[in-house]
């Protein structure tokens, strides 16, 4: 048999390196830790576009390994992807989540020259309570309610987000599908609200996304995907977050995924394709 010859590949071209428990904030004393997949070829000195993933874990510590099958193959086209964490609702109540990926977003951008980071091209992909917190992300920019300490000279907006089956008013989920649940320590969508009748439904409201939706605002393109069977957080409600950022003049697209549950089948090589092409194009 014959020696097969094949040239090396000096530049790491298609090659990814995974970056683990970097350290970007110890909100209440307790380091966050995210994990960092960028390619092994250094860009053409613009810096690479980064995508900031919140995994789905009903508000509680995500599992930031769990789609990094899936987030490599986004970082093999070109992409520094981070998969970041938060803080429990049983440990800090909301907003703390969203105080939290707000940090990272700031951690990357004041680190952006080290990871081959271009900053100015910043898209959130988040699933469930994650897809929420893209949402939000999207949706909040700047806003000072929201912003830490950490990197405080830095932006947490995104150019654009990808929301996967992710709760888009978290009060009409608690009183309506949801309202069965009893208000106390064991409900997630209570504790979100920090344990108090007074304060749950404001405190619910600000992390409502629908709530932000308003003319006149500078919002990124968003991108929302939902399976129809999904019984934890109902396609309807993507559909009705998607009209109204159409009704309000943004630029919306809406994926409706037949017969997909919450995870699962709703995964494809097909969906991912169309996650992958809508953040390539609004990054490029």
């Amino acid at each position: 048999m014959a020696i097969r010859v094949l040239p090396h590949n000096p530049s790491g071209q298609g090659l990814v390196d995974l970056k683990v428990n970097i350290p970007f904030a110890a909100p209440d004393g307790k380091e966050l830790c995210l994990q960092l997949l960028k390619p092994w070829q250094k860009s053409d000195g613009r810096g690479y576009p980064l995508v900031v993933f919140i995994q789905g874990s009903s508000w509680t510590k995500p599992n930031q390994f769990w789609e990094i099958p899936q987030l490599s193959k986004l970082s093999e086209r070109g992409f520094v992807v981070a998969s970041v964490t938060h803080r429990s609702s049983a440990e800090a109540p909301a907003p703390a989540f969203l105080q939290d990926v707000k940090a990272a977003v700031r951690f990357l951008r004041a680190n952006a020259e080290a990871y081959d980071i271009d900053k100015t091209r910043v898209c959130a992909w988040g699933t469930s309570s994650g897809g929420n917190t893209a949402l939000l992300l999207g949706l909040t920019g700047d806003d000072p309610e929201f912003e830490t300490d950490e990197n405080a000279g830095e932006s947490s907006a995104v150019q654009a987000v990808v929301d996967c089956f992710g709760p888009t008013d978290v009060t009409r989920m608690l009183n309506g599908q949801y309202a069965f649940l009893p208000r106390n320590e064991e409900s997630t969508l209570y504790r979100l609200g920090a344990m108090n009748d007074d304060i749950c439904d404001a405190l619910l409201d600000k992390i409502s996304p629908e709530r932000y939706v308003q003319p006149g605002r500078d919002f990124p393109p968003f991108l929302i995907l939902h399976g129809d069977a999904d019984k934890v957080v109902l396609y309807e409600d993507s559909e009705r977050m998607y009209n109204l950022l159409l009704d309000a003049g943004y630029e919306a697209e809406l994926v409706r995924v037949t017969d997909a549950p919450h995870e699962g089948s709703f995964w494809s090589p097909a969906l991912l394709e169309i996650i992958f092409d809508f953040i390539a194009e609004k990054l490029k």
